[in-house]
């Protein structure tokens, strides 16, 4: 059986080497929006252990946007030059560079994870120190605790729209070879879709058509200043804790598909704080999310991403070749071990899959996987274990 995991996939005009995407993980590390050297270092590495596409963490296109004071910005030229050498170091060890746009809504200014995640009274806005304005759809807040938002005028909205469609010219500024939009996790776009968080009577309000209207005008405008031979994807929660059910996302993909959206990534919840979906009621299970790909693959005739708790080489071929999903997304597991893809070759019997790493690693890494020890070819582990047995071993 061919392995598809580690086929090539054409997604309009980009080529991926393989399957394995790194999904978009936010790092908590910019400096009012700019990138940093760790951001530089970080996706580098990701791309040098062998994926076929890295994606940048959500990128903020409004300071508003931003959950932490510590997300990326794209919502000016000065980020560019920072933004460009991100794509560059991802392109240079062989992946695709790709990079997500972001907007949270009524859930930004938030303090950063190992600070407790806690909504913030107030802060200083991210791009001129002005006062840190919540934006939302409705005058609701995301739960008790946290803090109202102003309701979007139809001018904001507008206005909204148009800074998607100049931070994707930024992007492809910047080299990115892939683009996606964020519409998960009770982030602004699913805010928009939820009739909980969505409680409008103008054209974006009510009914699900008007619901829906937002994320297709984005996308619209996105795919004004996105090349035609460039992959657009969609985030988007399929299920959630508000209601929001995997038929309601197949209906939004089928929709956003004929907009110009090419892959539809698959998570779930964030409707509610410490909101996740399990469809078993218990803690999640290896490739929880996976049966949601599945569903939105078939019944909206979409490419889909499938993600959460992808762990194992055989676990990840399985739900390409059960045509669950056309890609997988790996999160924390990369963070575990950035040399996953090639790991996860060797266990595959892919042919070489030294090959997928630089000539750096492969040297080293091979000889501690095959090291000859008495004409014999064994691991690493097994020699050492080989010869404790032998010795005097009675300290």
């Amino acid at each position: 059986m061919q392995s598809l995991l580690f086929t090539p996939i054409d997604l309009r005009g980009v080529r991926l080497r393989n399957r394995i995407v790194v999904a978009p993980m936010l790092t908590y590390a910019a400096e009012n929006g700019y990138a940093q050297d760790i951001h530089t270092i970080h996706y580098g590495k990701l791309a040098y252990g062998g994926a076929g596409l890295v994606m940048v963490e959500s990128t903020k296109a409004d300071p508003r946007g931003a959950s932490t004071p510590r997300d990326l910005g794209i919502w000016k030229d000065d980020f560019l030059p920072g933004l460009t050498k991100i794509a560059e170091t991802i392109k240079t060890y062989g992946a695709a560079a790709g990079i997500q746009l972001g907007h949270s809504g009524r859930k930004a200014r938030r303090s950063v994870p190992w600070e407790g995640r806690e909504p913030l009274a107030s802060h200083p806005g991210l791009d001129r120190g002005e006062e840190w304005e919540l934006v939302a759809p409705s005058e609701i807040a995301h739960s008790n605790g946290w803090f109202m938002p102003r309701a979007l005028s139809i001018a904001d909205i507008e206005e909204l729209i148009e800074g998607y469609g100049i931070a994707t010219e930024r992007v492809m500024k910047a080299g990115f070879d892939v683009l996606e939009i964020h519409g998960a996790h009770g982030y602004l776009m699913h805010q928009f879709l939820s009739p909980i968080a969505n409680q409008r009577t103008d054209k974006y309000g009510g009914s699900d058509e008007n619901r829906m209207r937002f994320a297709l005008e984005v996308v619209d405008r996105v795919r004004e200043s996105w090349p035609e031979d460039k992959p657009l994807f969609l985030r988007v929660s399929a299920v959630d804790e508000g209601g929001w059910t995997v038929a309601d996302s197949a209906r939004v993909a089928r929709a956003i598909k004929a907009h110009g959206v090419d892959v539809i990534d698959c998570s779930s919840g964030g409707m509610t704080p410490g909101g996740s979906v399990v469809t078993s009621g218990g803690p999640a299970r290896y490739g929880y999310q996976v049966p949601y790909a599945e569903y939105i693959r078939k019944h909206a005739d979409v490419m889909t991403m499938a993600v959460g708790l992808i762990i194992h080489a055989d676990q990840a071929e399985a739900i390409l070749q059960s045509g669950q999903a056309d890609l997988v997304a790996l999160g924390r597991e990369m963070l575990n071990n950035p040399n996953w893809p090639m790991d996860a070759a060797t266990k595959l019997g892919i042919e070489d899959p030294y090959s997928m790493v630089p000539p750096l690693y492969a040297y080293y890494l091979q000889k501690r996987t095959q090291a000859d020890f008495g004409g014999r070819p064994s691991t690493w582990r097994e020699s050492i274990e080989t010869a404790w047995a032998a010795s005097d071993n009675t300290d």
